[in-house]
């Protein structure tokens, strides 16, 4: 904390100072001192949380989790281990690593109730719903990991979280195609069962690809957590009324679904898809700068980044190993990869700062894969998971913590006399 103080009317306010990043003023009395509120849209300038997990820079295309650069840990660690980093505040020695995903695995089994559950949903139902309704349901088959003011049933109901989201995910996948579930198989690593439980089928041993493991684990690092975005935020408000962390984490994948969050990789694979051939860019690119069309290139820009997104330089390098490795001829990677270069010398684009983001190669990759685009967003919410319950864990443990209630700026009628229905 800073020992300045910034002059609001007839008060005073404490200027706050985190580790990095901007200073914060603190304005928690502004109303009781001047009887006014700060009118935000969109949080854009507000601090909502204090918090140790993750810090962005978006001039910079900084994105540390724990202090460790997103490229470093998706070269370097494995998605079990950043999981253990985000909840537990460090890297774990070896040991430690090996008793997590020992923990984990042991929670990847669904209760076999919960696939009765499935089959009240249309086959042709979104993924996402699927993901809404069978993760709060959660909270009506482990009643022993609800209770938020025990530490150690908030840690089991994380676990539990981290570990049956895969294993949800692959039968949400599994139903819509009308496939039988695959039960977890524990020697396989996190991101392997997850694989095979999705495309693997009972009749034959299905092989991992170890390229594609990997390049499943990189996206899942990438995902894990991003600060206070629309989900997160969405996660910690229904925490603050106390909601049990099924109900918390239902809360977030349903706002993770919306297109200006979840399912921009989807946009922006649709893009290139239309986009077609390389040839065709220039044209698409003229489209984007004319206000009176209405396509827009998907997958550039951010809404914190204001430089080049430090994840989409990993995701580059994972969709040409992918595309190696599967022996995959996409004239969609060629597409991107020549709308990327010619964006990033066009003046339009430097001077709004429209880089590539994450979900430009995202979709690629996972299509390549062989995800349906109706998965894509059910995988992000996979893996930000464990962003949202280490996010959760943090608010809980507050002491000061408060149910959130934002205010508002009214704008509608003054008090006015009822109108009897004869004399309207």
């Amino acid at each position: 904390m800073s020992d300045t103080n910034l002059k609001i009317g007839d008060g005073d306010y404490p200027v706050l100072s985190g580790s990095v990043g901007p200073d914060v003023v603190d304005i928690r009395k502004l109303y009781a001192k001047t009887g006014m509120f700060t009118y935000d849209p969109g949080f854009t300038s507000t601090a909502s949380c204090e918090s140790a997990l993750t810090y962005i820079d978006g001039d910079q295309g900084v994105l540390l989790h724990r202090g460790y650069p997103i490229g470093e840990l998706a070269e370097h660690s494995s998605f079990m281990e950043v999981s253990y980093l985000l909840l537990n505040g460090e890297l774990p020695s070896e040991d430690e690593l090996d008793k997590f995903t020992y923990t984990i695995s042991r929670h990847t089994m669904l209760h076999e109730q919960l696939s009765t559950f499935y089959r009240g949903f249309r086959r042709d139902a979104h993924p996402m719903a699927v993901m809404c309704g069978v993760v709060g349901a959660l909270s009506a088959f482990y009643h022993d990991s609800t209770d938020i003011t025990d530490p150690r049933q908030r840690m089991i109901a994380s676990h539990r979280l981290i570990a049956k989201m895969p294993t949800i995910a692959a039968m949400a996948y599994k139903y819509s195609v009308g496939q039988p579930f695959l039960y977890p198989k524990n020697d396989l690593s996190y991101t392997g069962n997850f694989l095979r439980m999705t495309f693997g089928v009972p009749a034959e041993e299905y092989e991992i690809h170890p390229a594609v493991e990997k390049a499943m684990d990189r996206i899942f690092i990438l995902h894990a957590d991003h600060e206070q975005n629309a989900s997160t935020s969405t996660v910690r408000l229904a925490g603050s009324s106390g909601a049990n962390p099924f109900a918390c984490i239902a809360a977030g994948i349903a706002c993770l679904w919306g297109p200006a969050h979840g399912g921009a990789n989807e946009a922006a694979l649709n893009m290139l898809r239309e986009i077609g051939t390389p040839d065709k860019i220039p044209e698409y690119i003229a489209r984007a700068k004319d206000k009176n069309d209405p396509f827009r290139l998907m997958g550039f820009g951010h809404r914190v980044y204001k430089n080049y997104d430090p994840r989409a330089t990993v995701m580059q390098k994972t969709v040409r190993e992918v595309f190696d490795a599967l022996k995959v001829d996409d004239p969609l990677f060629e597409t991107a990869l020549r709308l990327e270069e010619i964006a990033l010398r066009d003046d339009y684009f430097i001077e709004k700062k429209l880089f590539p983001n994450v979900d430009f190669y995202s979709g690629v990759i996972l299509s390549a894969i062989g995800f349906p685009t109706t998965m894509f967003t059910v995988l992000f919410a996979l893996a930000r998971t464990v962003g949202w319950v280490a996010q959760w864990n943090e608010m809980i443990s507050d002491p000061e913590q408060k149910i959130g209630r934002p205010r508002q700026l009214y704008t509608g009628p003054t008090e006015r006399p009822y109108v009897p229905l004869d004399a309207r």
